[in-house]
């Protein structure tokens, strides 16, 4: 199943450039890589996104993440999933840039 992280420019910039990260100031504040399924990131794009641009979406292989990977209840008694460890480049499978036509209606059709 592949899970998101949405990065902001500078973090994303800062992952590529180290090959790691432990996320976003949110993530760092929590002490886990806040992710989210498919059919969680309109709510996370409107929650935490709203009006920015330059965001990449990040597509990871959540079976390869192994026991660091939870599944807690969070935002509206979903579960979402949590890393407890560093993101690492080679977890990624796959990234694009976000538009403003992706941003939030044009992720539905994508993931699912």
């Amino acid at each position: 199943m592949l899970i998101y992280k949405i990065f902001r420019a500078d973090e994303m910039a800062a992952f590529l450039a180290t090959g790691e990260t432990l996320g976003a100031p949110i993530d760092l504040a929590d002490g886990y890589v806040h992710l989210s399924k498919g059919d969680q990131l309109d709510g996370t794009l409107s929650k935490h996104f709203a009006g920015e641009t330059d965001l990449t979406l990040l597509a990871i292989e959540a079976d390869n993440l192994s026991d660091k990977l939870r599944w807690e209840v969070s935002r509206g008694g979903s579960h979402f999933p949590h890393l407890y460890r560093p993101l690492k480049i080679t977890d990624v499978m796959w990234h694009k840039a976000l538009t403003a036509d992706d941003h939030p209606s044009g992720f539905t059709p994508i993931w699912t």
